[in-house]
């Protein structure tokens, strides 16, 4: 087909108009034309006017009904009952008790992050004698840097009389191991008795085993060193398969060699001086998980169970883990792993039952605060609340974050952050926050909290005026669901002067050291003596204490839950040494009924053993300690 020549204007011409039948006929037909084109033009515009009009008329805006303003009824001011705290003086009995540990932590100024991180504290009753020892957790100088006369710092045993009084034992019962250790996690993994002894460590963990109050180091054999560059944090026994035998459960922290972090140029914000590392600048890790295959022999199925969690980004190791707690949330019989991680995701490890978990820390609320940001979480524990209905979940995190206080109702997993309308977050933002301890310290029925606070630079206030190295361990008092905050900070009325003495806190335990009833607190600060302090509750408090041993189930009976009615007050507890931060308190569980002359109606006891069985008892006695074995 040819184109069209655009320049070609004999295409343009108009076509010749056809010729006229009649001269007359042309102007006559043109006349027309434009009367009726005139015509048709103003009926248009007649019409258009008219149907515009019709439109508006069809479609203006209606009147608007004004309707009065309902009369809005304000709600009463809310009042908030005036309850007076109760007196809880705790005395510093640290020197006339016979404590004489001192925590070393290698410090020469050349800010290696693990001299702000130990030590632990466990407590134990390692000679059978009925009461409550004590075991320290040391570190030590660095390699290199001990001069030939130095005494290596080791591990310190404390042993008591029954009364709170301890005489030094370490070196009797082969606890003076040297190593830079961390934590401890304190079971009878093989069910002879007596509890053994598992320490973590930068570097290789050891476990030693009690050969009738005389430990002997069977790490090798039982294969639970762990990798020779971990850096071990917060461990613990549990049953996590149900068959009767202590599993061990490991914290790691980060990937860190001495090399790479005096490689780092990590300075004070505003100052020339070197600081200690951030978690931020270090690798994470995966924890451990050892099966007790019974025969003195662990396997590692940390894999296999599911426990490896891995960065979605980057596809490496995520967790930085410094505390781990364990408890059955899901209520279906078997125990549960909650993992406090420094600046990463909290983790919620739920038990299949089938020897594996599945990761729901995001999903169940545990993982972030409310903004939806990790925060640097230190310790844990978990307790039984509001009689017996809900169960939370206490977190100490850094500087400037507040201690997370996450609640979920009994047998579910879908947590709340409730610190601040709990009363907690606003009193424990400053803080840096190690160690916290959920137990009922003034024996009314309720759980309280303590805390053990310190930061991690001794310069830190000369770049933040508001923080200091060494900090007040803090307690707060459990005032019931029914006040306006739950928990309230007691003062030095309430508690004493000397219970507020400034360090820089690390681990801490509880037990009944001089066996009066009332919950006792050992706790521990880098680089500095550990402090003992004596509960001096008022006499007429009503208590009854359970010591419980499995048979089917481990002997320690980690795992079990007790709950006791009293008065109509439901209470629940299980027994769990692991708790806070690096550290193992006591297995005998503490119920308190408050002030009664004629003592608490107590309606039943039941306590559900590991195994399932379960045993109902009542008419006990209070203001005792009672041991009830598995049937």
């Amino acid at each position: 087909m040819t184109r069209p020549n655009p320049l070609d204007r004999s295409r343009h011409r108009p076509a010749a108009r056809p010729p006229a039948t009649s001269v007359e006929d042309v102007p006559g037909d043109d006349a027309l034309i434009g009367r009726a084109f005139r015509v048709s033009l103003l009926v248009i515009v007649i019409c258009a006017t008219a149907g515009g009009l019709f439109g508006w008329w069809l479609n203006r805006p209606q009147p608007v009904a004004v309707t009065p303003p309902a009369q809005v009824s304000l709600p009463a001011k809310r009042t908030a009952p005036t309850v007076e705290p109760p007196a809880m003086p705790f005395r510093d009995v640290t020197a006339e008790a016979g404590v004489t540990f001192v925590h070393e932590n290698g410090a020469t100024g050349q800010k290696l992050l693990p001299e702000t991180m130990g030590g632990g504290v466990g407590v134990l009753d390692y000679d059978s004698d009925g009461d409550s020892d004590i075991l320290f957790v040391n570190s030590q100088v660095w390699r290199g840097d001990a001069t030939p006369h130095e005494t290596p710092a080791t591990c310190a045993l404390f042993a008591n009389d029954g009364t709170g009084k301890f005489t030094a034992a370490t070196k009797e019962a082969g606890l003076d191991v040297g190593l830079y250790g961390m934590g401890c996690a304190i079971g009878d993994f093989d069910n002879d008795g007596d509890p053994d002894v598992y320490l973590t460590a930068v570097g290789p963990n050891r476990l030693l085993r009690n050969d009738g109050g005389k430990f002997v180091d069977i790490t090798q054999q039982a294969g639970v060193a762990g990798p020779a560059d971990a850096w071990g944090t917060s461990c613990g026994w549990f049953d996590y398969d149900n068959d009767g035998r202590l599993d061990l459960f490991v914290c790691n922290y980060v990937v860190w060699s001495r090399e790479y972090d005096l490689a780092q140029n990590f300075r004070l914000l505003g100052s020339d001086t070197r600081a200690y590392g951030r978690p931020q600048n270090f690798e994470g890790t995966f924890p451990l998980l050892y099966r007790n295959k019974g025969d003195g022999v662990f396997e590692d199925v940390t894999e296999a169970a599911g426990l490896q969690v891995r960065n979605p980004d980057l596809n490496r190791p995520m967790a930085k883990s410094l505390g781990v707690t364990f408890a059955d949330f899901d209520s279906d019989g078997d125990l549960d792993i909650v993992v406090a991680n420094d600046t990463v995701q909290n983790l919620l490890f739920e038990n299949n039952g089938n020897g594996r978990f599945t990761e729901v820390g995001a999903q169940s609320g545990i993982a972030f605060d409310v903004a939806g940001n990790a925060r640097g979480a230190m310790g844990i524990d978990t307790a039984t609340f509001r009689g017996g209905t809900a169960v939370g979940v206490a977190i100490g995190n850094f500087a400037n974050e507040m201690t997370a206080f996450y609640v979920t109702r009994k047998g579910e997993t879908n947590f709340t952050d409730e610190a601040v309308s709990n009363g907690l977050g606003p009193q424990t933002r400053l803080e840096l926050t190690f160690g916290v301890l959920l137990a009922d310290f003034d024996l009314d029925g309720r759980p309280d909290l303590f805390a053990t606070n310190g930061h991690l630079e001794e310069d830190i206030n000369r770049v933040q005026p508001s923080q200091h190295y060494e900090q007040a361990p803090q307690i707060f008092w459990n005032c019931g669901e029914d006040q306006a905050t739950e928990f309230c900070p007691l003062t030095e009325k309430q508690v004493g002067e000397e219970f507020f003495e400034p360090t820089v806190g690390r681990g801490a335990a509880y037990a009944d050291f001089d066996g009066d009833g009332d919950l006792d607190i050992v706790m521990t600060a880098v680089g500095r003596p550990a402090r003992l302090l004596r509960n001096d509750l008022p006499e007429g408090r009503q208590w009854l204490r359970l010591k419980l041993i499995g048979k089917e189930s481990n002997r320690d009976a980690i795992g079990a839950k007790a709950t006791i009615t009293a008065d109509g007050i439901t209470q629940s507890q299980t027994v769990m040494p692991t708790r806070g931060y690096l550290s193992q308190s006591e297995k005998t569980l503490t119920f308190g009924f408050g002030k009664s002359e004629s003592g608490p109606g107590i309606e039943k006891i039941e306590i559900t053993w590991p195994s399932g069985k379960t045993t109902t008892l009542d008419d006990l006695e209070v203001v005792m300690t009672h041991v009830v074995e598995e049937p």
